[in-house]
């Protein structure tokens, strides 16, 4: 699965992930608020009507009314899917009282699960932390909570809401909510690699796995992940194959927004694929200063022409 993350889950980059082997994919985290979904920039969180797989909308809120409201909007547009946003450490987040804050309130995630599950016929899932901090870590009692509200299935972070995206990732709590409850978990955090994805699934008993920030600048994690789980060898992609990528995500990237949009959200990605190759940083200042869209492209094309005339300039993936 491919969770959601604000400015990076959009569309192209789902559909991209989709081609590599992701089976589920989350579209960015929206406000429950009438008037904040429909603004411009949240339009392209709601439920696309091309979307090749299930359409997943995420909702962010804490007025379980609200909430009950917005996923039946949802449903209505066509949703497949309505997830709920317990999981979000971020500081705009959090003064809402919304994403991981509401772990701190049981009653009033009882409320929202009750409202959310009771307002629509489709299922509704709850994505979320360990807990609030390491001393309340609340989410096998939250699982429960979920379960019996109807939530048809979890999806945890293996960090509380204090612990940010810092440290590394455990999964002792998830092995704990997933022994609590008989619906689908999936497991989420530091998954990176073919052989990580392995040893968590092991870990915790999880019937899934969801991978987000080791997916941006590495769509292919699905399909490494898939080799693992098969017993089978991967190879990432050489440099050829990676501008393809880069090619195969901007195009798709240009053809859903417009363009002084499609420029400044697509930098971000350029700079993750280029990471991984000695040179990046230098190269990268004139690339993503660049603002003609086909002279960006052209000055992509031209930096792995350098990958390919001096090889040994480049650090694989697999030496991130």
């Amino acid at each position: 699965m491919l969770a959601p993350m604000a400015g990076y889950s959009d569309l192209p980059f789902r559909e991209l992930a989709r081609t590599f082997g992701c089976d589920y994919a989350v579209a960015e985290m929206t406000a429950s608020r009438e008037d904040l979904r429909e603004r411009e920039k949240s339009l392209t969180r709601w439920v696309e009507a091309e979307e090749s797989g299930l359409h997943v909308v995420q909702l962010l809120g804490a007025d379980p009314a609200v909430m009950a409201e917005a996923a039946r909007a949802a449903e209505a547009d066509g949703a497949d899917v309505v997830d709920i946003n317990m999981g979000c450490p971020a500081r705009k987040v959090l003064s809402a009282e919304c994403g991981s804050a509401l772990m701190r309130d049981e009653k009033l995630v009882r409320d929202i699960l009750s409202a959310v599950a009771g307002a629509v016929k489709v299922p509704v899932t709850l994505k979320m932390r360990t807990g609030w901090d390491r001393e309340h870590k609340n989410a096998p009692l939250i699982a429960r909570m979920a379960e019996d509200c109807g939530i048809a299935a979890l999806a945890v972070h293996g960090r509380t809401r204090a612990d940010g995206f810092r440290g590394e990732a455990e999964y002792e709590t998830i092995a704990r909510v997933k022994a609590s409850v008989s619906i689908p978990l999936a497991a989420n955090g530091d998954i990176d690699s073919g052989g990580k994805a392995r040893s968590v699934l092991k870990l915790t008993h999880a019937d899934g796995l969801m991978i987000g920030r080791a997916a941006i600048g590495r769509p292919w994690i699905f399909a490494e992940i898939r080799a693992a789980l098969d017993g089978r060898s991967f190879s990432p992609p050489d440099p050829a194959q990676l501008l393809q990528i880069i090619l195969d995500h901007r195009k798709r990237h240009f053809d859903y927004y417009d363009g002084p949009r499609a420029m400044r959200t697509f930098r971000k990605h350029l700079s993750r694929y280029l990471q991984p190759f000695s040179g990046a940083r230098r190269a990268l200042d004139e690339i993503l200063r660049e603002e003609d869209a086909e002279r960006q492209t052209d000055l992509v094309r031209a930096f792995f022409e350098g990958i390919a005339r001096e090889p040994e300039t480049l650090r694989t993936s697999e030496n991130r």
